[in-house]
């Protein structure tokens, strides 16, 4: 079968796409003919070195993936082969206290695809049956896979963290990538108010067509000043926020008295100033996140299948331009995903 390998760190020289002998399939897998993944900031962030995670080279790029059953335990309850499913991207211990206590996403030896173990820029993957669920049904193969990654991580910031309510307002900050559309959309479909914030007009105008109800231009605009002024004086109710140092002191100056900060990443930098005298003086709330538990995506697959959310794709490549894919994703021009279509015909593995 073909897939994307990192061969060593640095840039796209170090990707390649090969030929590669698949595993013989193990009791409780189930094996994936993958029709399309998308890419993700962990990606360049492999390519480019890959440190404190523990990984071997070659391995394969990648971490969601969506595709049919070409293969599964012939006593499986949920699974048959031709079947339209997706994948979960971490495979947890199912040991783990966490585990133990149903919240997979906090396992200590999780494992991810592309990251710990080889993933899904291949024609064909093997994973646990229990990190394969079916694919919603009104969405594409790129849709459904874009889901495993940014919208799973909106979703357990959001509901499970944030606990977003309708009648409450978020601001999303850096609207454009993946996981800051996906709380666009997620929030909108629960019926709450969304401001969103970037530093391109032309971003702020698309996230409006989705849904937003303002935009703010950070580049040109005092993000905490202009949130102030569209509730009141008051301050959103929850601050969706993935950028960290940048973004930070904006995102705590827009907050309600006992508001909600939610954060999942730091590309801007990961020590901002705490400003803790706002924070007990004014009982805000900071919570840390990381993609979702199987639970959480089992939930986010039926508020998708009930709401007809469908994800944002920026563009679509083939496997064999995942070059020019990881330099559309590495330009930050791109709003929504980026995906690989991964349509191969070769023979079947054995």
């Amino acid at each position: 079968m073909k897939a994307a390998f990192i061969t060593d760190h640095g840039g796209n020289e170090v990707v390649e796409v090969r030929e590669h002998q698949l595993p013989q399939r193990a009791p409780g897998e189930a094996r994936i003919r993958v029709r399309a993944a998308t890419l993700n900031q962990v990606d360049l962030y492999m390519r480019n070195s890959g440190a404190g995670i523990t990984h071997r080279l070659p391995q394969i790029l990648g971490l969601d993936a969506a595709g049919t059953v070409e293969d599964c335990d012939a006593a499986d309850p949920l699974l048959r082969p031709g079947q339209e499913v997706l994948v979960h991207p971490g495979v947890a211990c199912g040991r783990c206290e966490f585990c133990l206590h149903g919240d997979s996403a906090l396992c200590t030896r999780i494992q991810f695809l592309g990251e710990h173990r080889d993933g899904t820029f291949a024609q064909w993957i093997q994973v646990p049956a229990t990190q394969v669920f079916p694919k919603p049904a009104h969405l594409s193969f790129p849709e459904a896979a874009a889901l495993g990654v940014n919208h799973l991580t909106a979703w357990r910031m959001l509901m499970s963290k944030a606990r977003l309510r309708p009648w409450e307002t978020v601001l999303v900050f850096g609207i454009g990538g993946g996981v800051s559309l996906a709380a666009l959309q997620l929030a909108k479909a629960t019926g709450a108010r969304v401001i969103v914030t970037s530093r391109e007009d032309s971003k702020l105008e698309q996230a409006r067509a989705l849904g937003a109800d303002h935009g703010i231009n950070g580049k040109t605009q005092d993000v905490a000043k202009q949130v102030m002024a569209l509730t009141g004086g008051r301050g959103v109710d929850v601050v969706f926020e993935n950028t960290g140092a940048a973004t930070w002191p904006s995102a705590m100056k827009s907050l309600v008295r006992g508001g909600r900060l939610v954060t999942c990443g730091a590309t801007t930098g990961d020590q901002p100033g705490a400003d803790l005298r706002r924070l007990f003086v004014r009982q805000l709330q900071i919570f840390g996140s990381s993609l979702g538990s199987l639970g959480e995506f089992r939930d986010l697959l039926a508020f998708v299948e009930r709401t007809g959310l469908r994800p944002v794709i920026d563009s679509e490549y083939p496997l064999d331009e995942v070059h020019a894919a990881l330099d559309r994703l590495e330009s930050g021009a791109q709003f929504g995903k980026i995906a690989l279509r991964i349509d191969g015909h070769e023979e079947r593995p054995a």
